[in-house]
């Protein structure tokens, strides 16, 4: 892990880490795949997951004030048990299967979002039941692929939130999340003295572009925002489908 080239693909990747941090859920899925380029799948989620949790930090500060109780009262068990459930299949599960079914949910409720657009105006109350479905599968592909926004994104768009509250509570929830992911992947082997090292050069990196990520969910008009997170989620989603079918061997 050296050279100009991978230095310039890693701070592209802690910079994506950071702006979605900082509320824009619309890159939250590209630094894996990005460093990806340049090191294995595996060694840049290891790598990036110390990135994530620092960068959450600036980003709980950021949002400490904009969140719903609610949503997250309901998430926050749903995900302990979808990360648990991921650490305990993580040998055996495979990773491309779930990324398909993960790019699936997703190609599904965006084009829905796009082809209803009234469903913006009609918000949801955030019931338990679903929020437990939605909160478990995020948890799960979370820790297997880092690829929870989708699962989550398919729960909280129907809420109707203020964007605010929409960029903090994912913010809050998945700082949550990364954070009880480090003791499993730390048992799974995903660390390393070298990634660790790339890992803090990275970090203020990182912290910066949260700060700016929170910036530009300020100044971006609401509708617009949405609009914008829900067309980033149904590209996000074809290509999720489109790396695991490669890595299934259904496209070569």
């Amino acid at each position: 892990m050296e050279g100009l080239v991978f230095w310039a693909v890693a701070g592209l990747a802690a910079i994506l880490v950071g702006l979605s941090k900082g509320g824009l859920p619309i890159v939250s899925m590209l630094g894996v795949p990005v460093l990806a380029l340049v090191i294995s799948p595996v060694t840049a989620a290891g790598l990036l997951l110390p990135v994530y949790v620092v960068s959450d930090m600036v980003g709980l500060w950021a949002y400490r004030r904009e969140f719903d109780k609610r949503v997250l009262a309901i998430l926050v068990p749903a995900t302990t048990i979808g990360v648990v459930a991921g650490y305990l299949t993580a040998r055996i599960v495979s990773e491309e299967w779930v990324t398909m079914l993960v790019g699936l949910i997703g190609f599904v409720f965006a084009l829905n979002m796009i082809l209803r657009p009234k469903l913006d105006s009609e918000p949801r109350p955030a019931q338990v039941g679903p929020g437990m479905f939605w909160g478990i599968i995020t948890g799960f592909v979370s820790f297997v692929s880092h690829s929870g926004g989708p699962p989550y994104q398919v729960y909280t768009l129907p809420l109707g939130l203020r964007k605010m509250v929409f960029a903090g509570t994912s913010t809050i929830l998945f700082a949550y999340v990364n954070a009880i992911k480090l003791i499993p992947y730390y048992m799974l082997g995903q660390f390393s003295a070298e990634n660790l090292h790339v890992a803090v050069l990275l970090m203020p990196v990182a912290g910066l572009a949260v700060l700016a990520g929170v910036r530009l969910v300020k100044v971006l008009p609401e509708v617009f925002f949405f609009r914008l997170v829900t067309w980033a989620l149904l590209a996000i989603s074809l290509k999720l489908i489109w790396d695991a079918s490669r890595g299934i061997g259904l496209i070569g």
